[in-house]
């Protein structure tokens, strides 16, 4: 595909010049980073990226290609995708399209020949923005204007946008694993011998954290964000399950507050933004990072072993440690690179979570206990 000039800018007025590899376009939200040097259809189809336009600082993308297995939801997510040089001619044995087709395909724009190591240090240094990118616009004045009328990420409940219509069960296969609505399934679901039930709220869940919780030993129902806490109950599950997702968690109260109705109840394990919202019906408080973390390169330390694990990342949002004081719960684990939280437990009530993402695996097994202690505390 001919390449087309574009334009990227920043709500601050910082401008970069380069070009599109997936056609006409234009596409707005918040800019963020992401330091994994492989994994960008994951990184493309995660639900936790809505709203944003993602830029790889790992210079070559492409060169693998695209297959239909390794997506963590059913459609990209990302708004637009920012790299230093596309490959549009990918090298992979399990490729099945290209990049430039993928995007395309859904209407995403994509742009090359940008200074990914600049734009990098630019939000380091000012933090993550507003973006605007376009190929039919080329005045950066108009689209700095176009950038600052992005809606800002802060008080934004993106999870609605996202989450599942309809209750499902996720069947695993040699596919991959898939989504199966209807009555017969949930029954089949209710009736599970020998395995734990899972009722999974999602808020932008990741098709692999439902394979490793069903690698683990679970059978998994999905249930829309907004599923009350009794009608959540009434299922009769063995354990509750907060999925990742996008936005602000302080802006999801339903969220919470249903999270809040059901502690003690049943064993909850909560990941990402299922942490956070943890964190909030425990009465504690959510900021916004300067850059967030996004990446498959964080540092964490377990403080109850003393472990060091290499984990995947992708949040703007954190819990405020400080605001857990007094409630009776447990800091299981922090970052080493900014020292915020990454993980809080209750063996009294049953619950624990982190901030990572342990079904990425860079580690490559470093957190994949986590998955194992859940099935066991169910099944205490």
């Amino acid at each position: 595909m001919e390449k087309r000039k574009a334009i990227l800018t920043l709500e601050d007025g910082k401008v970069f010049q380069g070009y599109s590899f997936t056609g006409h376009g234009e596409a707005s939200g918040e800019i963020v980073f992401n330091t994994s040097m492989s994994g960008y259809q994951e990184v493309l189809t995660d639900p936790s990226y809505a709203g944003q336009i993602v830029a790889m600082t790992y210079p070559h993308i492409g060169n693998y290609g695209i297959n239909e297995r390794d997506v963590e939801s059913g459609r990209i997510r990302v708004e637009g995708f920012v790299v230093r040089q596309y490959h549009p001619i990918p090298s992979n044995w399990r490729s099945e399209r290209s990049l430039s087709n993928y995007l395309s395909a859904a209407g995403v724009l994509g742009l090359t020949g940008i200074d990914t190591r600049a734009l990098t240090r630019h939000i380091r240094e000012q933090g993550a923005m507003r973006a605007f990118m376009s190929t039919k616009d080329l005045d950066p004045a108009s689209l700095t204007k176009k950038a600052r009328a992005v809606p800002s990420m802060i008080g934004r409940d993106l999870v609605k946008e996202v989450t599942c219509g309809q209750p499902y069960v996720w069947k695993d296969d040699e596919k991959g694993g898939r989504p199966e609505t209807g009555s017969e399934a949930v029954e089949e679901w209710a009736l599970t011998q020998g395995r734990c039930k899972v009722a999974a709220l999602d808020y932008g869940a990741k098709f692999n954290i439902l394979r490793s919780l069903h690698k683990a030993g679970a059978e998994i129902l999905v249930l829309p964000a907004k599923t009350p806490s009794d009608e959540v109950l009434a299922y009769e599950p063995d354990g509750i399950f907060l999925s990742n997702g996008p936005g602000d968690p302080a802006a999801v109260p339903y969220a919470y507050e249903n999270v809040r109705a059901m502690l003690g109840r049943r064993p909850i394990f909560g990941i990402c933004l299922g942490h956070q919202l943890l964190g909030l019906a425990l009465g504690g408080k959510t900021f916004k990072l300067k850059f967030g973390h996004r990446g498959a390169n964080q540092p964490v330390k377990d403080l109850s072993t003393g472990q060091i694990e290499i984990t995947s990342q992708n949040h703007g949002f954190c819990v405020d440690m400080e605001s857990l004081t007094g409630q009776d719960v447990r800091l299981t684990h922090i970052n080493l690179n900014d020292k915020t939280l990454e993980g809080l437990a209750d063996e009294k009530r049953g619950f624990f979570s982190v901030q990572y993402h342990p079904e990425a695996c860079p580690g490559p097994h470093d957190a994949s206990y986590l998955f194992k202690r859940f099935i066991d505390l169910m099944r205490k």
